[in-house]
């Protein structure tokens, strides 16, 4: 029998959640994300110490007294490109964390990310930009996709900004389902098994509303804790996976039935709503988990991001 991997491949798209090469080239996934805390980790790999190399000596020639900056874009072009030598689909590039909030400054750091691709002989077809979830996040992307340049929607934790990224015409959006589940095992001290793991149903329900609709927007699980998180979500439009848990996948030989039915979910009596600014921001004031996570998802991305900068200075 193939490997619940193999299996998984048939009926979904598998994105491996690693900025390390190494772990690509082992499992063989369609597409790559990274963030900056992956890379940080990867950065500090012996192998990838070209890719540091260069972003210093890049963003030195740029602009000698403030050069971090700039090398920072580089190394996560370099990574990108790294990463794009090795699967056949596309990579995605975070906007930093702390433009969450500003629409101008997001649209022009996701435009010198793709310019930045360009420069390095990537067409902007195989990069998708990150952004986080917020209502101005969801705006930029509105403006990026209108432009040929196609988003992936990240931190996203609830309905309302399911809703309002598909209503936008999002390409991707990412909603993490682990931390779903950190969420309410805090809360509650209660464990949970895949069936009603809040964070796969959370998926379940963006999936099946999205397909009733026939909106475009793919929807990839992410931030997955366990294998049977995974699995509990096969058939869905995209899966990003760790290395740890694509290794457990891979080595696992169990039938892996199908969870996640488009032509299912159209026959599904599900009520279609409309989702504004001000509905936005009550719905995620009423959710009291996408809230939290939200903001602590901003702060821990930007604190990996001042991370890397701070790895990146001590290198010179």
């Amino acid at each position: 029998m193939p490997s619940q991997l193999e299996q998984l491949k048939r009926v979904t798209t598998v994105v491996a959640d690693t900025g390390d090469i190494n772990s690509i080239k082992q499992y063989h996934p369609q597409d790559a994300t990274t963030n900056p805390s992956l890379l940080l980790n990867a950065a500090q790999m012996p192998q990838y110490r070209h890719l540091v190399d260069d972003a210093m000596t890049w963003g030195k020639q740029q602009a000698a007294a403030a050069w971090l900056d700039p090398a920072m874009d580089r190394l996560a072009i370099n990574f990108g490109v790294e990463l794009l030598r090795h699967i056949p689909g596309r990579v995605s590039t975070e906007v930093d964390a702390q433009l969450s909030f500003d629409t101008t400054a997001t649209l022009d750091k996701a435009r010198r990310i793709i310019a930045l691709y360009a420069a390095a002989g990537i067409d902007q077809s195989r990069v998708l930009i990150k952004i986080a979830a917020t209502w101005e996040g969801i705006a930029a992307a509105k403006i990026l996709e209108t432009q040929g340049i196609q988003c992936n929607l990240t931190l996203l934790f609830g309905f309302a900004q399911a809703v309002a990224c598909a209503e936008a015409g999002v390409f991707l959006i990412s909603p993490f389902v682990g931390r779903i589940l950190d969420w309410h095992k805090a809360k509650t001290g209660l464990e949970y098994s895949a069936e009603n793991d809040p964070g796969v149903l959370s998926v379940r329900q963006i999936f099946e509303y999205f397909k009733k609709f026939d909106y475009s927007t793919v929807v990839m699980g992410a931030s997955f804790r366990n294998v049977e998180e995974v699995l509990a979500l096969s058939g869905c439009d995209r899966l990003t996976i760790s290395p740890g848990l694509l290794e457990q996948l891979s080595q696992r030989e169990a039938l892996v039935p199908i969870r996640l039915d488009a032509n299912a979910a159209k026959l599904l009596p599900i009520e279609k709503i409309s989702m504004g600014e001000s509905r936005f921001r009550w719905q995620m004031n009423e959710d009291a988990m996408a809230t939290d996570k939200l903001s602590q998802g901003i702060r821990q991305f930007h604190a990996d991001y001042l991370s890397l900068r701070q790895f990146l200075a001590a290198q010179s």
